[in-house]
């Protein structure tokens, strides 16, 4: 009997010694990743990245900040000043313009953290878009132990078989790569930088709405202040009165009614004043809390409502602002990233994959224990290729298939979203139309609010002589109060909603605040 031995040729030393170096790497390498890898590294998107693209087609927005932090409060350390009741030592105040405002808001809002990292995290994979041409790469290696002894014959000079028994210990390893290429990876790479402009987009517009929002709420802490400051004036008003109803009375002048009347009058205020200051400190912790100041901030703003009146053109504004929305920018980049999925998607049904693989798996022969791991006569290769495959896939050219029918959904979606462009431009343009025509309300109505509060201060200055004279009565002089302030409060709100109104004008048409009411 023949017996043929059919291992197949050994490695040379070198390549013995490559095989043995890589199965070590393999052990070694995930421990080594493991230890050197920092979890949670990540880089905010730079003001230079973000704020280049706000500039490019999107010279709306504005630029975006830079780093955050969050800074959470630990335990007071042993040695430390605390007051008795173990709060918080009282901070300075911090006075802040409207633009200070905007840009603490820009620098500690936490509502721009997951908008920024979710633009980073876009901004990487479209740096990184290369990898889709990366062969993948698999190395294994494999230590093992027979449960009973394993023999095999060979050939000896002679020619005579010989029964050889093999280690109880085995060695092997492999390695494979395989590279697909299909066109649709080429589109995969257009997509990701689409998904990157949508990202900046949703950033930008996350930072112009929190603009927005900052100086509403400053100009509502002033309106707030003006508001309390009426009422304190109100008040010493009712407090002179008192007093002077109170020294008519003890000079037999004026009877006790009407010194019961005042004194009630005067203390019936007090009480609103208090609701006043409870709002007012609510607001200021809320705005506090905006600008990612910490709790028990004291937030003073500082400067006045004054309403920048501007000749405002609808029709010029709806054709020049509808393209500058950001919400607009942020469909049209929806339905373009969708396009282009539809496109890969296309590419991979109904275009050819080229397949591209090599894997060896070279196996030790002796034991992994006594012998040399680096001699080249111990290690077989039993098998490995090079191989290079065609594949074409035919679910996609039947409509009513898996495949088919997911293509289908993405026309779907790509209408829908078209639908939903359409409308968001139409709703743009009743909304550019209904605030103009507020704005043109609101600045008609002030020099006729501006006059009625002139007049309403005149009576109440007569009324206010003519009770010290003794020629009217008590009652008269609290309406004559009464009427000046609610045309002091009608003025002041009216400026409130013609500068608010126009912010909210500025964002709709997306223009930068303060351009349209020619402030810079």
């Amino acid at each position: 009997m023949e017996y043929v031995d059919r291992r197949r040729p050994g490695l040379q030393a070198w390549e013995a010694r490559v095989i043995a170096a890589a199965f070590l790497l393999v052990l070694l390498v995930p421990g080594v990743h493991a230890l050197g890898s920092r979890d949670g590294e990540s880089r905010d998107p730079s003001s230079r990245d973000l704020g280049a693209y706000a500039q490019g087609p999107y010279g709306t927005a504005p630029e975006p900040s830079g780093s955050w932090s969050l800074v959470l409060p630990g335990r007071p350390q042993s040695g430390t000043a605390s007051t008795t009741s173990g709060s918080a030592a009282p901070q300075a105040p911090v006075r802040l313009t409207v633009e200070e405002a905007v840009a603490a808001a820009r620098e500690g809002n936490l509502g721009l953290v997951s908008p920024r990292i979710a633009a980073e995290g876009k901004r990487r994979a479209d740096s990184l878009a290369w990898n889709s041409f990366l062969p993948t790469l698999d190395v294994s290696g494999t230590l093992g132990r027979w449960n009973t002894e394993q023999s095999t014959y060979v050939i000896l000079p002679g020619p005579t078989l010989a029964e050889v028994t093999l280690p109880r210990w085995s060695l092997s390893a492999s390695f494979s790569t395989q590279l697909m290429l299909n066109l649709a990876l080429f589109e995969g790479v257009k997509s990701l930088r689409a998904d990157y402009e949508a990202g900046l987009i949703s950033y930008a517009q996350a930072e112009v709405r929190l603009e927005r929002d900052v100086r509403k709420s400053f100009y509502n802490l002033l309106l707030m202040e003006e508001n309390m400051r009426l009422m304190e004036e109100q008040i010493e008003a009712a407090r002179r009165r008192w007093e002077q109803a109170r020294a008519n009375y003890r000079a037999g002048t004026a009877p006790e009614l009407s010194l019961l009347q005042a004194q009630v009058a005067y203390e019936n205020l007090k009480p609103a004043l208090q609701e006043m200051r409870i709002g007012y400190l609510s607001a200021r912790d809320a705005f506090a809390m905006t600008l990612g100041l910490p709790r028990g901030a004291e937030v003073v703003p500082v400067g006045r409502i004054e309403p920048a009146y501007a000749d405002l053109d609808a029709e010029a504004l709806i054709g020049s602002g509808l393209a500058a929305r950001l919400d607009i920018q942020s469909l049209v980049k929806s339905i373009e990233s969708l396009g282009l999925a539809e496109t890969a998607l296309k590419y991979q049904l109904w275009t050819p994959s080229l397949i591209l693989g090599w894997n060896l798996d070279p196996a030790f022969s002796g034991n992994p224990w006594e012998d040399d791991l680096f001699d080249g006569d111990l290690w077989s290769q039993r098998s490995g290729m090079f191989r290079a495959t065609l594949s074409l896939r035919l679910n996609g050219f039947l409509p009513f298939t898996q495949d088919g029918q997911q293509l289908a959904e993405m026309r779907d979606q790509r209408e829908s979203l078209r639908a939903s462009l359409a409308q968001a431009l139409r709703g743009a343009e009743l909304e550019i139309e209904g605030l103009v025509r507020r704005l043109e309300k609101s600045r008609t109505s002030h020099a006729a609010l501006e006059l009625n509060a002139g007049l309403a201060e005149r009576a109440y200055r007569l009324s206010e002589e003519a009770y010290r004279a003794g020629a009217a009565d008590l009652l008269d002089v609290q309406n004559a109060e009464l009427e000046l302030r609610k045309a002091r409060l009608e003025l002041l709100k009216e400026d409130y909603t013609y500068v608010t109104g126009l912010l909210d004008l500025e964002y709709a048409v997306g223009a930068r605040f303060g351009t349209l009411g020619g402030r810079k």
